[in-house]
């Protein structure tokens, strides 16, 4: 049957769907680390899908950042050089870069056409299992990320740098006080 209508009354064309792409590095892309994710297009389409959606790398990295700060046993994000720089960064006016440097410290994502990976730097409380509280990380930047951006995340990797000790917060929060009154 030639010259039949589809029961939409569209032609096939318009009703077709195109794959969700997100582009990385090279010709389209509008600036470096952005995604963008690309929806149905055309008169036929939902409006919910007409046009792109672009998600910067540092989105994805303070996603996983709040995701794995949230699961107990988790004392803070970064390597100790990093934690330590960051801390004097923050106290100095000016010099914290615009906020969010604290979230994506000790996180670093890279970001595919369609997946993403994940590397944490962590510190964790001191008796908790280090196999538990990774695992949990996982769990919570996989979903976090995942409902938020609709990449796939293909792999968290987490290097625990170091353990808090109940006793390191005193030492650190103690005023610095002079051996005379």
């Amino acid at each position: 049957m030639t010259g039949t209508i589809p029961v939409s009354g569209r032609p096939i064309e318009a009703t077709a769907m195109t794959d969700n792409i997100t582009s990385v590095g090279g010709g389209s892309r509008p600036e470096a680390d952005v995604s963008a994710l690309k929806g149905r297009t055309g008169a036929g389409a939902p409006a919910e899908t007409r046009g792109r959606t672009t998600i910067a790398d540092g989105v994805v990295a303070k996603i996983a950042g709040m995701a794995a700060r949230e699961v107990p046993g988790i004392h803070s994000l970064g390597a100790g050089m990093a934690r330590a720089f960051g801390a004097m960064r923050e106290r100095v006016p000016g010099a914290g870069g615009g906020g969010g440097g604290a979230v994506t410290r000790g996180v670093k994502v890279e970001v595919g056409e369609r997946q993403a990976a994940v590397d944490l730097d962590v510190v964790v409380e001191y008796g908790v299992s280090i196999v538990d509280v990774a695992g949990g990380v996982r769990t919570n930047v996989i979903s976090a990320v995942e409902r938020m951006t609709g990449l796939e995340v293909v792999e968290v990797n987490i290097a625990v740098d170091d353990v808090h000790l109940p006793d390191d917060e005193e030492e650190q929060t103690e005023p610095n006080e002079g051996r005379v009154r």
